[in-house]
């Protein structure tokens, strides 16, 4: 596996990834600066290289941090990446396949954060290429599904914890059926690529138990006309300001 040699954040963070198939970018970048801020036992399920759970543990000092991730080489890669860092004081990589049965049973309501990048496509119904496969699909042949995703979510919340995902807009119903009975309290935002344009991806955050209200919030566009970042997001992706879900 041929691999790059990453800086993201502003070159705050070195990254580690395969040159080929799914690779870190903008969406683990948002997923990361919407993590609640006071979270300080925080999961990244599905880690891949280790993007979203690196980012948390640099912008919060005190926190630590768990990457789960059923890929091997991906595992290896999110070890190499914890290192080079100089993160293994408050770091861990484990290496769990999240939809198997009985998985992440030693680690039951042990976070009071869960941040995920779930696979967007189910297998079944779409032809991937092998280097996309797993981190964006669903398996097709043992029931997986996002509402099995999220309840693997839930049950290592503890009472009251939040989880963010970050997912396609056009998958909102999916969202919301899978956390349906998990968590209340929903809080909505739209991605947007450009002021106009439809929304392209969506960042929800939700409380385990609660039965508050869903609400949605100001959509976030990511650039400008003539392809630059706006600022909001330009401030983003340099790890300079973080998604607020409620003003």
């Amino acid at each position: 596996m041929q691999i790059t040699d990453d800086r993201l954040l502003g070159g705050r963070l070195r990254l580690f990834q395969p040159a080929r198939g799914h690779r870190a970018g903008t969406d683990g970048v948002l997923l990361a600066a919407a993590m609640p801020p006071d979270a300080r036992r925080i999961a990244d399920l599905g880690a891949s290289s280790g993007l979203v759970g690196l980012a948390a543990a640099l912008a919060l000092p005190e926190a630590r941090v768990t990457l789960f991730e059923r890929e091997t080489d991906l595992v290896a890669l999110s070890r190499r990446n914890i290192e080079a860092n100089a993160l293994a004081a408050r770091v861990e990589a484990v290496e769990a396949d999240i939809l198997a049965r009985g998985a992440l049973a030693d680690f039951l309501e042990a976070f009071d954060a869960v941040l995920t990048n779930p696979p967007f496509l189910e297998a079944r119904r779409t032809r991937l290429s092998p280097t996309k496969a797993g981190a964006h699909a669903l398996g097709a042949d043992d029931g997986a599904s996002l509402e099995a995703w999220m309840r693997r979510a839930a049950s290592i919340l503890k009472p009251r914890g939040q989880v963010v995902m970050i997912h396609r807009a056009d998958s909102i119903e999916t969202v919301l059926a899978a956390m349906h009975g998990r968590f209340g309290s929903l809080r909505l935002r739209f991605i947007h690529p450009r002021a106009g344009e439809d929304a392209i991806r969506l960042l929800v955050q939700g409380v385990k138990g609660s039965r508050g209200p869903l609400a949605i919030g100001s959509p976030l566009v990511l650039h400008e006309a003539d392809g630059r970042f706006t600022a909001e997001a330009q401030a983003i992706h340099e790890g300079r300001a973080r998604i607020a879900f409620s003003p």
